[in-house]
């Protein structure tokens, strides 16, 4: 890396967290270097405003959650233990894996009627997690784990949906009480469905 580019993915990996914590909105320029310790020209240098910089810092806060999620699910042996890897990565909310909790849920809330950018990068984060899910079930079933008749796509909608929706009353609450229910549902209905 050169300087220059050291100098931006400081920047960024200063950013993300505030930005994801924060929200776009609420996060200030003075933010940024207060954290960074930068002037406001030499920011500038490296992001030409502040939507430039809340874009990347949306798409770090993605790339970290979506490494630390890949790397806890490919440990997995089975489609089965790769279902219940991504149910215990999100299990507990209240201190969850990234910095400000979940940055769908977290970007998404704020930019779905305001920021057209944000929105499309989130509906791009929020499929490739159903997809992922749904490989696993197809897996599973192509392995003759899983019922063959399970629907892969809808069981993988409900999921990502009661997770997300799960880390939003968990968060909000500041308890993991109704995560508990929901990954105690989850884990459930993958059993009914194991063969």
């Amino acid at each position: 890396m050169t300087k220059g580019e050291e100098t931006r993915q400081f920047i960024l990996e200063k950013a993300a967290p505030i930005f994801n914590t924060k929200g776009i909105a609420a996060t200030s320029m003075s933010d940024i270097m207060e954290a960074t310790k930068l002037s406001k020209g030499s920011m500038y240098v490296h992001f030409e405003n502040k939507d430039v910089l809340a874009c990347a810092a949306v798409d770090h806060n993605m790339k970290v959650l979506g490494d630390k999620l890949l790397s806890e699910v490919s440990k997995s042996k089975t489609a089965k233990e790769e279902l219940f890897a991504y149910i215990d990565f999100f299990s507990n909310a209240v201190n969850p894996p990234l910095t400000g909790g979940c940055p769908l849920l977290n970007f998404g809330t704020e930019a779905d009627d305001t920021n057209p950018v944000v929105k499309a990068k989130i509906n791009k984060g929020c499929n490739s997690n159903q997809q992922l899910l749904a490989n696993s079930v197809n897996k599973g079933i192509a392995n003759g784990e899983f019922e063959p008749e399970w629907d892969a796509e809808e069981f993988a909608v409900v999921m990502f949906a009661m997770m997300e929706g799960g880390h939003l009353i968990s968060r909000v609450s500041g308890s993991n009480d109704k995560m508990r229910i929901i990954t105690k549902t989850l884990r459930k209905i993958i059993e009914e469905n194991t063969l």
